[in-house]
């Protein structure tokens, strides 16, 4: 195990800045993801913490020792890729001890770490098979088995899980979270699904345009966003966000409303505001009740509803014409055309600054 430290860490491609001056520290033994859209820089940061980039400003350390000038087999981390990186020509076994052939290992020692891996991963049964035998998540086993092989300080995995169904995607989740609390080894793992930040990670690192938007546990992160991007980012469906008036200000609370919502009272949470000023409200479609006829806080009509189960998700347009989504935690059957009395807690909502800077926020 050991830990990872980013200090100032900056990748450019002639003048395009791709990762803009990243500060990040991984405790030995913790599981940290970094999420965040298309684009955002996640798997750059991930190849140059394997040494797959060089960087271009920064110290970027491993285990305490100041590795940006070190090839990446000798930083003492292991990659598993999205595409498996698997031979198709050589059996299990022989990908597995892959790295060992290569390293010039014994055969008892390839032999040994083998089927250490293999029971390690439950596949001592598909040693002798060949890749184009397994399916998706065996092949990402195999190739997760390769590295445990190598004993790295560090784990690194390159959204391994989006090349397959959702039921798989489910069940590899599980096994990725009984693998690390088998080795406690430190782990970084890059997605762009937040299921997968939010149930496999100790802390979540938001990215977006190459910078840290937050740094936090996840739920910390659900409940306590630290701008606009992470509270739309987290949670599915995301977050409703509707314009505000600021009606008073009192302390660090805030009256806000619009014409489709009557006033209410919320935090600012330190945020910077201005009475008869602009504002914009979060409010989680999870945290909607209906009500009965006269006492909701919004009106709206339903556009469009999926019951799926367990939850029914109702997409409903405001008196303004706005979008609201309800998410009700039970089966319900709503028609177009129904209008619906909602209201929630205040205390459960998020008030952001019209034009809120892109800060930083990295405890």
């Amino acid at each position: 195990m050991a830990e990872v430290s980013l200090k100032g860490i900056k990748k450019s491609y002639g003048r395009v800045d791709v990762i803009k001056g990243v500060d990040i520290h991984i405790n030995e033994g913790e599981f940290v993801v970094f999420v965040g859209p298309s684009g955002c820089g996640k798997s750059t940061l991930l190849r140059v913490i394997a040494g797959l980039e060089d960087v271009t400003e920064g110290t970027l350390e491993i285990g305490g020792r100041v590795v940006n000038e070190l090839q990446p087999r000798e930083r003492g981390v292991a990659m598993v890729f999205q595409s498996y990186a698997i031979f198709p020509h050589m059996t299990v076994r022989e990908n597995i001890a892959f790295g060992l052939t290569i390293a010039g290992a014994s055969k008892q020692e390839k032999q040994q770490k083998v089927a250490e891996a293999a029971r390690i991963l439950q596949m001592e049964h598909l040693l002798d098979r060949r890749p184009s035998q397994l399916s998706g998540g065996q092949r990402q086993r195999v190739a997760i088995g390769r590295a445990i092989t190598r004993k790295p300080a560090v784990f690194l995995f390159d959204e391994p899980l989006s090349n397959l169904d959702a039921a798989l995607r489910m069940d590899m989740r599980m096994e990725i979270g009984r693998l690390r609390r088998q080795l406690g080894t430190t782990m970084i793992y890059v997605t762009h699904d937040q299921v997968e930040a939010m149930t496999l990670a100790d802390r979540i690192v938001v990215l977006k345009d190459g910078q840290v938007m937050q740094i936090g546990a996840p739920m910390e992160l659900y409940h306590e966003p630290a701008n606009r991007f992470v509270a739309g980012f987290l949670g599915a469906p995301s977050m409703n966000f509707l314009n505000v008036d600021v009606l008073d200000l009192d302390g660090e609370a805030a009256t806000v409303g619009n014409q489709s919502l009557e006033p209410i009272t919320v935090a600012t949470k330190r945020r910077p505001f201005r009475k008869g000023g602009k504002a914009i409200l979060g409010i989680r479609p999870q945290y909607l009740r209906a009500m009965q006829a006269g006492k909701g806080m919004l009106h709206g009509a339903v556009a469009h509803a999926e019951r799926l189960g367990s939850e029914t998700v109702v997409d409903l347009t405001l008196r303004d014409d706005r979008e609201l989504i309800a998410a009700f935690n039970e089966d319900k059957i709503f028609q177009p055309g129904d209008v619906l009395e909602l209201a929630f807690d205040p205390a459960l909502a998020h008030l952001f600054p019209e034009e809120e800077r892109s800060a930083i926020v990295a405890p």
